[in-house]
């Protein structure tokens, strides 16, 4: 077994033995939303290939999305011809998230953390405004959380599918949970890849109870 594997289950015992949750049963993928900011306005084609079972979308998925997006962001969905500021969809399924390293936040600190956190993985601030507004309310209020950012822990289960395809693409997954008093965790490092081109960006998370 990997040291880093060795690693996150033992971070798992420490959450058994605090009460706090763990993600081997079904889970739900909050809010998902893709932004599209093609260079000039052309239409895109975005399928999702979700190892779990879709619950909501908007607009409505069907066979995937088909839009004409703007360089402004804005999408024009082709099915019903309106206007829409991004694709969003959630999930139920049984990912496999990494808990090795992380970062303990004090609940009243999640708003400062984030700001600075979204920016380090290439949210603008447009972007990041509506990360917080959406989870900021649930994570203030606890003593603590183990925050993470996901990857492939992520990806894997979430795999988008995009015509043209895009120059840059940035997946922002937050996976949380409730801590009752700090822990001793490796910080994780954060990277992003350049925004340039045609670029896609999505963000969402999960809260493991």
């Amino acid at each position: 077994m990997k040291k880093g594997k060795i690693f996150s289950v033992l971070i798992l015992g420490m959450l058994m033995a605090a009460g706090c949750g763990r993600n081997d049963s079904e889970m739900l993928s909050e809010k998902p939303v893709i932004y599209l900011y093609p260079e000039r306005a052309e239409e895109v084609s975005v399928r999702l290939d979700y190892k779990g079972d879709i619950i909501c979308t908007y607009p409505e998925y069907e066979d995937g999305w088909h839009v004409i997006a703007r360089p402004d962001g804005t999408l024009q969905n082709l099915r019903d011809g309106k206007e829409y500021s991004y694709l969003f969809w959630e999930g139920v399924d049984k990912a496999q998230y990494d808990w090795s390293r992380g970062f303990v936040v004090r609940g009243e600190d999640t708003a400062e953390f984030l700001q600075e956190k979204l920016e380090q993985l290439g949210l603008t601030a447009a972007e990041s405004n509506e990360f917080i507004v959406y989870w900021l309310p649930r994570m203030e209020r606890n003593e603590w959380n183990l925050i993470t950012f996901q990857t492939e822990g992520y990806t894997s289960q979430a795999a988008l599918q995009i015509e043209p395809a895009p120059d840059s693409v940035i997946r922002v997954f937050m996976a949380y949970t409730e801590l009752k008093e700090p822990i001793d965790i490796p910080e994780q490092e954060l990277t992003s890849p350049e925004r340039t081109g045609f670029t896609v960006v999505e963000w969402g998370g999960a809260e493991i109870k």
